[in-house]
């Protein structure tokens, strides 16, 4: 089979509007969490989350085409247009052979809310005509394929908070299939509306600690009660590798290894000791072969379970004194659902070209079920060759993806 780089990188989330000024902020552990602006909140049990606030979608669409896309599609635009440019492509490529896979968990739930008052309130008559295009997942890759002319496979992965990676993992696949010699991956997520915070605080899903938002998101601490929602896009251009050297792009990495599990265990509590996140970063593991891993970005979601377990199957794959060293960054941009693979391949990729290890912040009292090295609070440098970057999502669903420097 073919063998599979990336070789360019987009992002967009709460602490930068690009790749650059979103990993430095995140090295450098500043928060991007902050009361909701995007509705009122004053009814709600949960008032806080990791939203953009500077972001025109003016700038990357045409004007007039704006209220044909939901939030989510925006960001998402933005995101592949850096990528692309990131890449070298300037337009000239097979567009048959270049296809996009296209991740969100949850897609354009702002738009289900907004149509779904009009019509109880106002009559069906009244429901937007773009409304069931600017709301599916799917038209997240539509709107990005006719962006950048891709005429290749159009997917999309729709697998919660696994989604990204998931994605990541597709488009690897379909190339080395042969089905492609370059892919787009994007995924997109903005749930920041009454019926996304509103739901998973119903949950109990959420960090209710809205007095102190920069500290709400604390992956790993023992006093963690919650996850906090992010909003954010990211996109990789994932190609062959005898498509990027005959090109000459620059190479970030290579995809060696990717594993996927269902927990068949309960529809949002992951399977117990962490046994289907086990399993697919073992299968990844199989993939890659004989490698050391040097550092895993965790789905450390802040959540009391999730910490909890995915510590046990790290601990179960490498053993403890073995582990590689672990963090979470969702302390610094909240969690970006769908988003989230996509948002923390590139911020490992970045971690391996920098050989910096970004920081899980806000850890400041350790619990005893979660004993591995977490990088609390302060960046570590180390080189790094290879990196394992986790996704679990509710439905018992589960992605590890392994990434190797090219050199």
């Amino acid at each position: 089979m073919k063998r599979v780089v990336i070789t360019g990188l987009g992002m967009i989330n709460s602490v930068g509007m690009d790749k650059e000024s979103s990993f430095n902020a995140i090295v450098e552990g500043k928060c991007g969490i902050k009361r909701i602006t995007l509705f009122d909140t004053s009814k709600h049990s949960v008032q806080i989350a990791g939203e953009i606030t500077d972001f025109d979608p003016s700038t990357v669409m045409n004007p007039k085409e704006v209220k044909k896309a939901d939030r989510f599609i925006q960001l998402g635009i933005k995101a592949s247009k850096e990528a692309m440019q990131d890449a070298g492509f300037d337009g000239k490529f097979d567009s048959e052979r270049f296809g996009v896979v296209s991740a969100s968990g949850i897609g354009g739930l702002p738009n289900i809310e907004k149509n779904s008052v009009i019509a109880s309130t106002r009559g069906p008559r009244r429901i937007s005509p773009f409304f069931i295009p600017s709301s599916l997942v799917n038209m997240l890759g539509g709107f990005i394929s006719i962006e950048h002319a891709l005429k290749g496979p159009n997917l999309s992965c729709v697998t919660a908070c696994a989604a990204g990676t998931h994605a990541v993992s597709e488009a690897a696949k379909t190339i080395m299939l042969d089905g492609a010699d370059q892919m787009l991956v994007i995924g997109a997520e903005s749930a920041i509306c009454e019926a996304g915070i509103g739901g998973f605080a119903a949950m109990k899903a959420l960090s209710t600690r809205n007095d102190d938002p920069q500290k709400a998101s604390r992956p790993f601490d023992l006093d963690r009660d919650g996850f906090v929602m992010g909003e954010g896009a990211g996109a990789l251009v994932i190609e062959s590798l005898e498509s990027a050297e005959a090109r000459g792009a620059k190479i970030y990495a290579e995809v060696i290894g990717f594993g996927e599990s269902g927990d068949a265990n309960h529809i949002t509590t992951p399977a117990p000791e962490g046994e289907g996140a086990y399993r697919a970063m073992k299968a990844a593991m199989r993939m890659a072969g004989d490698v050391k891993i040097d550092y895993i970005n965790a789905h450390g979601t802040s959540t009391k379970y999730n910490d909890w377990y995915e510590t046990m199957a790290v601990k179960k794959l490498f053993g403890k004194e073995n582990a590689p060293l672990m963090s979470s960054t969702k302390g610094q941009i909240g969690h970006c659902l769908g988003a989230a693979g996509a948002i923390e391949a590139i911020i490992s990729i970045m971690a391996m070209r920098d050989g910096i290890i970004p920081p899980t912040i806000n850890y400041t009292t350790p619990d005893e079920d979660c004993d591995l090295d977490v990088v609390p609070n302060e960046a570590r440098k180390v080189d790094l060759d290879v990196v394992m970057s986790n996704s679990f999502g509710f439905g018992g669903t589960n992605g590890s993806i392994i990434l190797k420097k090219y050199k």
